[in-house]
């Protein structure tokens, strides 16, 4: 458990740092557009047994939205994840990610504006693959520590192979 300030409780994740759940908690107060609208898609599945923290602190990092539950991380890229140094990072951290069973779901900000109902979808769309029953003799689709990128499952201006 961190304590922080004279009362707040939040349990660690992955050996997280108390310093990383205070920056955490000051970036949830200056979220970007794009975050705030997936916010509240977000919360609303919390119906649905889904509940979604922003700005979450794993390990050394700090992810976009986090469920538990599924072991999902959901990160929304602005601009200067364009660069071939930042997409250089952001799968060296990925990686790093998965290697604790956790499964990244990356959006472009753009996506999130622009493509909402395309967002949604594609998010409802993974939670049902991972929470619906497998027919007999099938596994289910996706599995641990599974990177998909933008809609299309490919991140934008990102040539691959």
């Amino acid at each position: 458990m961190v304590y922080l300030g004279k009362s707040v409780v939040k349990d660690m994740h992955v050996g997280a740092k108390p310093e990383l759940f205070q920056y955490a908690q000051e970036m949830r107060k200056n979220p970007t557009e794009s975050e705030k609208l997936l916010w509240n898609i977000l919360r609303k599945m919390r119906h649905k047994g889904f509940i979604f923290r922003r700005q979450h602190p794993v390990d050394i990092f700090i992810a976009d939205f986090y469920c538990h539950k599924l072991k999902l991380i959901i990160e929304v890229d602005g601009d200067v994840h364009n660069s071939d140094q930042a997409k250089e990072y952001d799968d060296g951290r990925s990686g790093e990610l998965e290697k604790y069973g956790l499964n990244i779901l990356r959006f472009t900000n753009d996506q999130v504006l622009k493509e909402t109902d395309k967002v949604t979808s594609h998010i409802q769309n993974y939670i049902s693959s991972q929470t619906s029953p497998s027919p007999p003799g099938e596994g289910g689709s996706g599995g641990v520590g599974q990177l998909q990128r933008g809609i299309e499952g490919v991140r934008p201006g990102r040539k691959d192979g």
